[in-house]
């Protein structure tokens, strides 16, 4: 951790002028350096953008979103206290944040790992990203806020739907045609990543974290990103496969049933047309699921057959990838 990093934290008020802390590296993602940092003050948690992610393929995004994430942040804690970290400063590329004690707020794909797949807790998933999106529905406040339509691009559009049309060019205008209405939705504020790994299993309900894909956008692909974890993880741990699709249920129906800001089968259409281009895209396209060795090409089969004819339901999707496993 650089010196930069620490003028931030004394800045901030939280480390004394001539302390010198203690700092561990933390397992981050692909995106950033995290670390625990051990204050006088109590630990804190510090995020450090990078330029260029740890994907095989070139994939660059500007730091300048650790800011969107700050306020991401900022917006939901707002929407639905507790759901996420405490934030304390952010500067250039650096986010200082609130330590969560992995002992009382495990990571849900931990958990998801081990077969432990609560329903209960997927629906409350739904419900509080429900409560978020709807807290920010037709705000042209925040929309003007999160001007940030370069960097989902950067981040989500292009390395999930533009390389995914490059490996499968006979589905490249359903792929484009998903972006294309995708990028012009402007309905609500977006997190842009949530999966399991980036979810909390905390005392009173889910943790968000990593939101440096916010956007002000399309909720569906929020939902659609989750849920798609969700059908992966039968193939990670196929002997939970019956829990993960309750799971996947859960969250739809909390969701569904807690959101506000439109027609609820709008949303779930445009959720289950993009979701298939997602679970594609996990295979092929630049941020493949690391967990996955066999299953590539069941997944393959479903997610074409399902894009060459959208379903108009998630429950549709559900029943198909039920099927596909058997």
């Amino acid at each position: 951790m650089n010196e930069s990093i620490l003028r931030l934290l004394r800045r901030a008020g939280i480390a004394g002028p001539a302390e010198v802390p203690h700092v561990e590296p933390l397992g981050g993602g692909v995106s950033s350096d995290i670390w625990r940092v051990d204050l006088a003050s109590g630990p804190v948690c510090v995020k450090c953008a990078l330029p260029r992610l740890r994907v095989a393929q070139v994939w660059e995004a500007p730091v300048e979103r650790s800011r969107y994430e700050y306020e991401w942040f900022r917006i939901a804690a707002a929407a639905v206290p507790g759901a996420v970290p405490q934030v304390i400063a952010q500067e250039g590329g650096v986010l200082a944040m609130q330590y969560l004690d992995p002992a009382r707020h495990p990571v849900w794909k931990d958990l998801l790992r081990k077969g432990q797949a609560d329903a209960g807790f997927a629906s409350k998933v739904g419900r509080s990203l429900a409560a978020i999106h709807s807290a920010t529905a037709n705000q042209k406040e925040v929309e003007r806020r999160f001007a940030s339509d370069d960097i989902f691009y950067a981040i989500r559009l292009e390395p999930y739907l533009v390389a995914t049309a490059a490996v499968h060019p006979d589905l490249e205008a359903n792929l484009l045609g998903l972006l294309a209405r995708t990028a012009i939705t402007k309905l609500c504020l977006v997190h842009g990543d949530v999966s399991p790994k980036n979810i909390l299993v905390g005392p009173r309900g889910p943790v968000f974290l990593d939101a440096e894909c916010a956007w002000y956008g399309d909720p569906a692909f929020d939902l659609a990103f989750c849920l798609n974890h969700l059908l992966l993880k039968c193939l990670w741990v196929p002997q939970a496969k019956s829990a993960f699709l309750n799971c996947f249920a859960a969250l739809r129906g909390g969701y569904l049933e807690r959101m506000s800001y439109e027609d609820p089968k709008t949303l779930e259409a445009r959720t289950a047309a993009l979701l298939p281009a997602l679970l594609l895209a996990r295979v092929d396209g630049k941020s493949p699921v690391e967990y996955l060795t066999d299953g590539k090409d069941l997944v393959r089969r479903v997610a074409r057959a399902l894009l060459a004819r959208p379903p108009a339901t998630l429950a549709e999707i559900q029943k198909a990838w039920q099927e596909s496993l058997r």
